[in-house]
């Protein structure tokens, strides 16, 4: 007999592969945490969190898109910036899923789940002009910042601090010191004056 004829032998450090299970929760669902909100706070609050989650994990990529584009005489100034920007939507990323599982919900987390909650619009799939990858990813901080204002105040008014915090102290700060830096590269400005 051979140890792959049983793959779990006790003290085995064979991997158990090939697993399928069961899903254990769905989507939209919330289970029931100690955490002093109610079943429909904490509900509403995934629901909301997870519509910026998937936005703001398709701007991340937009980031990271635009990262790998850039061109002209601001490269390597633009080519760090949006670097900076895109980790720094990672970290909001991670941050608004780990909310919504401290919720008691599911996280948005499959990147073709993502595009079907997304409401940013799709790039096209070559390369634009950098002014034009630059107003792309305004329009879609502005969707966000829109977004995460409206959630912040009726996940308030539900009771919800904590996704109100999140949203405000990190989601909406966070995207309006990025527009900033970003809204300055589109100011006409000449490079050299004579």
């Amino acid at each position: 007999m051979t140890s792959s004829d049983h793959p779990t032998i006790s003290g085995s450090s064979q991997p158990l592969l090939h697993q399928k299970g069961e899903e254990i929760q769905e989507f939209g669902t919330v289970n029931q945490v100690p955490l002093g909100l109610s079943y429909d706070a904490r509900l509403y609050a995934c629901q909301r969190l997870n519509r910026v989650l998937a936005d703001t994990s398709i701007l991340y990529t937009l980031y990271k898109k635009h990262h790998w584009l850039m061109r002209g005489a601001t490269f390597y100034q633009l080519h760090l910036l949006l670097d900076k920007h895109a980790d720094e939507q990672l970290a909001l990323v991670d941050a608004l899923a780990e909310r919504v599982q401290a919720l008691g919900g599911v996280a948005v987390g499959d990147p073709r789940h993502v595009a079907e909650i997304t409401s940013i619009p799709r790039p096209p799939d070559g390369v634009e002009e950098v002014p034009a990858m630059l107003s792309r990813l305004l329009a879609a901080h502005e969707a966000i910042l829109i977004d995460a204002r409206d959630a912040a105040r009726r996940v308030a008014e539900l009771g919800d601090d904590g996704s109100n915090d999140l949203l405000v102290s990190q989601v909406v700060r966070t995207g309006e010191a990025q527009v900033w830096f970003l809204a300055e590269h589109l100011v006409d400005v000449p490079l050299v004056r004579l």
